[in-house]
């Protein structure tokens, strides 16, 4: 019998997602958790199958999780209209340089080459090409923009291209890997498609960790949270 052990902060839609999540998989054992360190030591206990934060609060749990592994990051699974992408980064402080940007890129391509998936990535920036001039920051987005795409293409076969900040082009154009200029944005991009336009997310697939954890939003509906646990039962297969 798997064992996922999943939180429950103030949004109780996790509550009725795991009635929902039972009925389709009764042989599955749900552990409810109520304390951040109880989350942490869940992810880290290797009887349990595999985590979900649900509805408590990212901070403490990321900070915990990081003195175990460091090298941690998250990219969100999303549902696009008949497709599906990872968007990363996406938590405030994550991708904060274009090497940290980079690795996450590549812990994308690991993921989807897992599932038998072709990646096709599309590096973002705050700005258009011709955009560059207007501001420090978006002449700097859009040269670590141009960094980023370079260094991709010189160390990897994958498909990459720059959309700078064009992210309609790079979905219409179905990239299954979208790199956001920095977790704030990324976090931005999320909230925009999934919780105000209701696009579908599986949550954000945890990487540089040998645990299965998928970290969700506290706000995310009854829907979200069963495509959570749908999720992490699947990959705890793998």
């Amino acid at each position: 019998m798997k064992r996922i052990a999943i939180g429950v902060g103030e949004n109780e839609n996790i509550i009725q997602a795991c009635h929902i999540f039972k009925e389709k998989h009764p042989k599955t054992d749900i552990q409810l958790i109520y304390r951040d360190e109880d989350l942490v030591k869940a992810v880290l206990d290797n009887k349990i199958d595999g985590v979900v934060r649900g509805s408590l609060p990212a901070s403490n749990i990321m900070k915990e999780l990081k003195e175990h592994y460091p090298n941690m990051s998250r990219a969100t699974y999303v549902n696009g209209d008949e497709y599906e992408f990872l968007l990363t980064p996406v938590g405030i402080d994550e991708g904060t340089s274009v090497e940290e940007r980079y690795e996450m890129a590549m812990h994308c391509v690991e993921f989807l080459e897992r599932l038998g998936k072709t990646p096709k990535i599309a590096v973002l920036a705050e700005g258009r090409e011709d955009d560059f001039g207007r501001g420090k920051e978006v002449s700097n987005s859009i040269k670590e923009s141009r960094k980023l795409t370079k260094l991709i293409k010189e160390n990897t076969d994958v498909e990459v291209k720059n959309y700078f900040i064009l992210i309609e082009k790079a979905i219409n154009d179905k990239c299954n890997i979208i790199i956001a200029p920095n977790g704030r944005v990324g976090n931005i991009i999320f909230r925009s498609l999934v919780l105000l336009n209701s696009w579908p997310s599986y949550g954000a697939v945890t990487f540089g960790i040998d645990r299965t954890y998928i970290d969700t939003s506290r706000d995310q509906s009854i829907e979200g949270y069963v495509r959570s646990l749908v999720l992490v039962h699947d990959l705890a297969d793998e």
